[in-house]
């Protein structure tokens, strides 16, 4: 049993709780107008997770827009919804009400989620964008979800109104024990009634969102202190009416990763299920819950061939109760025949990636287990039913049979970040700035060390990838992570946990191993509920028609020379791809529609309109890119877009991308010469802190005690990048901060970071 587990099940039934059953006192319905709940809602979202056109376009495009509303045009199809429950958690295990408590999922729930994927795959669902939870289980729901269907790179929102519900004072106590303590009837009647509220939480409990900074943005009156089944609804309609419904009519498809009664409000609101009915609605973890609309975003009802549930238009992907079996039915054929089926979970992260042949072939295995589990119990009747599959009540229909995987692994990758040969070499090297270790104590009435809340930027380049390893150019195709690479990740996220380092927003590239980089760093640090933009911008420099060949085979075909001075040369470009290359980004067609702000490739749109034999808009994607052209859209992004987004406004910033756009950024921030620019090297997997105040470049102390200039070479331009910190108050002045310092504020900061050493004299 974990610790988190432990935490849910050790506290005494019974214990602040109050035996009339319900909590009328607090009352969580609101008093806003739809105009000034639309306002709320849009507000929430404090970064734009998907690309936007610049504001000079969308001045320019405002008189066009005004004649497009002028003439009649058809009304796209509405999108597909997808609603998914996340996987078992932890706490599920043990049979503990859990709420807005924040327990991971278990392994089976992993595995629930890995098939719920497959189904996906089989069966031609494609997300265009996700919603999920605040909570840590659906959020790693949905991650499992996407990199099964090979889709991280899709924005994914996270909000609070899709949490499950708060269960108030029950949270943390074991189910068993409460319904000992106070009565079946008394539980059922908080679990199962649509108004019944449980004992509220005080602020003084330790289970009290207040206390959690995942809900600073919230106002003290919209965090729940306790929840009926109506109240956690009515928190995800406003959602639902002017986010998530706005996004299918658009023609998007939109999955919604969340918990059992969130999902069952969604149901509810889609279908105009009565109060009454809706307890009827259960929604089992695993398996994905269909919704197609016609053009007035009205449920089509399910053709009879379709597995659907009693009062809704939705359709099962699989017969609810089937993977529990085909699970149940591994362990035992494993006991009796080890060896015969796949190898474990932790054994199968091996696999770099996941492709539709092993998706399909793993969910085929499953469902054979299903129907020898069927057959078995068929053979053997008798077993109880679970509790909440009994509750399903399926309309006739025909259970669809399907083809599908052997093995799934997460994301998992190699290292690539060697030190090159000539790294002895004698050069002039600046000397880092090093953060020493945070005292490891608890500092009376204060608790543990805590990093001062101050604004910063961390830069990470990914962890190392295969391509790495075998020297190929990687550019814009989409390596994953290897084995090595997810340590460097993890590793870079355990020493920014040591230091305390908490973050407010993560910008990423759109390639998968930038994103997983990120994922696993805030996984570490338990704030993987952080939104995350995705942006071109930050991707690697595309290399053209080099992608994927090794340098040897390069230098062999095109001669050293060549190859130096595409690889060294700031300014000059590789060979570029063909338009019908596979390495062409603009055929990447599941992730052009996010691009908004690059501007329309009249000659690509031509070719492909005649193509299509109907109009195609196609931008200018790159076909090949120098070192400059890379940083000429890096270094916009953080001036442009990071700055005044999150920096100006005292954000603590991280950056998990690639080398080359990272070296724009830092071109930027430290006044690198151009010239200088190809011999600045970045190791894969180490955080590099800029201090916005100090502008200057830290390095975080490991704890080996090992200069970390022995262990990294940064090359011949670390000069550059290690140079003093500045402390004085004309800097304040000249940066333009908005938060006014004093000498006080600026001497209390300097003795925060007393350990930080700041060797000038020796660059």
């Amino acid at each position: 049993m974990t610790d988190e587990s432990k935490d849910g099940s050790d506290r005494s039934a019974g214990e602040n709780i109050a035996y009339n059953g319900f909590d009328q006192e607090f009352e969580y319905s609101r008093c806003l107008n739809p105009k000034e709940e639309r306002d709320l809602v849009l507000k929430e979202d404090q970064y734009s997770i998907i690309e936007k056109r610049p504001t000079w376009q969308k001045i320019l495009m405002k008189p066009l827009k005004f004649i497009r509303k002028t003439i009649p045009k058809s009304t796209p199809q509405p999108g597909t919804l997808i609603l998914v429950r996340g996987g078992e958690s932890l706490w599920n295990v043990n049979g503990t009400f859990t709420g807005w408590a924040d327990p991971d999922l278990s392994p089976k729930g992993k595995q629930e989620c890995e098939h719920a994927g497959r189904l996906l795959l089989q069966q031609g669902f494609e997300p265009d964008v996700v919603y999920t939870s605040r909570l840590k289980r659906a959020i790693h729901s949905s991650w499992v979800i996407l990199h099964e269907i090979n889709a991280i790179y899709l924005p994914v929102y996270k909000s609070w109104r899709l949490n499950e519900r708060n269960y108030g004072s029950l949270t943390g106590l074991s189910k068993h024990e409460t319904a000992k303590k106070v009565g079946v009837d008394m539980v059922q009647a908080w679990r199962n009634s649509i108004k019944a509220r449980p004992p509220a939480l005080k602020k003084s409990d330790a289970y009290y969102p207040g206390r959690d900074r995942r809900y600073a943005d919230l106002s003290d009156d919209q965090i729940p202190v306790s929840e009926s089944l109506m109240d956690c609804m009515e928190r995800t309609r406003p959602l639902w009416e002017y986010k998530i419904s706005k996004d299918l009519k658009k023609g998007n498809n939109v999955m919604v990763v969340g918990h059992g009664n969130n999902l069952r409000g969604l149901i509810k609101l889609v279908d105009g299920i009565s109060d009454e009915a809706i307890e009827d609605i259960s929604i089992p973890t695993g398996i994905p819950f269909i919704y197609r609309f016609d053009e007035n975003l009205n449920p089509i009802q399910p053709e009879k061939d379709y597995l659907t549930q009693v009062h809704t238009s939705g359709i099962f992907l699989e017969k609810p109760g089937l993977l529990k079996m085909a699970l149940e039915q591994e362990v035992e054929t494993k006991a009796n025949v080890p060896g015969l089926l796949r190898e474990k979970l932790e054994s199968s992260q091996a696999l770099r990636t996941v492709t539709l042949e092993q998706s399909l072939l793993t969910l085929k295995q499953e469902q054979e287990l299903a129907k020898l589990a069927e057959l078995n119990k068929s053979m053997f009747p008798g077993k109880i039913e679970n509790d909440l599959e009994s509750r399903i009540q399926l309309e006739p229909a025909q259970v669809l049979s399907n083809n599908t995987d052997t093995s799934s692994s997460p994301l998992e990758d190699i290292r690539g970040f060697e030190k090159p040969a000539n790294a002895n070499a004698v050069y002039e090297k600046g000397i880092p700035n090093i953060e020493a270790l945070p005292p490891e104590v608890i500092i009376p009435g204060i608790g543990k060390y805590q990093k001062p809340n101050e604004p910063v930027v961390v830069l990470i380049r990914h962890g190392r990838t295969p391509h790495n390893n075998l020297g190929l150019f990687t550019g814009w195709e989409d390596a994953p992570l290897a084995e090595d690479g997810v340590e460097d990740a993890k590793d870079a996220g355990r020493i920014l946990k040591r230091h305390g380092f908490e973050f407010d927003v993560v910008y990423s590239s759109w390639l998968n191993r930038a994103i997983t980089t990120a994922w696993y760093v805030l996984d570490e640090l338990d704030q993987n509920w952080l939104p995350i933009i995705k942006s071109w911008r930050l991707n690697e420099r595309m290399y053209g028609a080099l992608t994927g060949k090794s340098k040897k085979m390069i230098a062999n075909i095109y001669g050293e020379d060549q190859l130096k001075k595409w690889r060294r040369g700031f300014t000059i470009r590789p060979p570029p791809v063909s338009s019908y290359s596979f390495s062409y980004p603009g055929n990447d067609f599941r992730r052009i529609k996010y691009v908004k702000d690059i501007r329309i490739s009249w000659t690509e749109t031509f070719c492909r309109s005649i193509e299509k034999r109907s109009f195609q808009i196609h931008r200018k994607f790159p076909k090949s890119e120098s070192l400059k052209d890379c940083m000429d859209r890096s270094i916009p992004f953080y001036t442009q877009r990071i700055v005044p987004e999150a920096v100006e406004k005292g954000k603590r910033v991280l950056i998990t991308s690639h080398e080359n756009a990272l070296r724009g950024i830092l071109m930027y921030l430290c006044d690198i010469p151009e010239e200088a620019m190809n011999d600045l090297h970045l190791p894969n997997g180490l955080p590099i802190v800029y201090n916005v105040r100090r502008k200057c470049i830290t390095l975080l102390d490991d704890g080996s005690g090992i200069d970390p200039m022995e262990i990294y070479d940064f090359g011949p331009a670390a000069k550059y990048l290690f140079r003093p910190c500045e402390l004085d108050d004309d800097f304040f002045k000249e940066k333009g901060m908005k938060e006014s310092q004093s000498k006080t504020d600026l001497k209390s900061i300097y003795s925060d970071h007393v350990s930080l050493m700041t060797i000038s004299s020796k660059i």
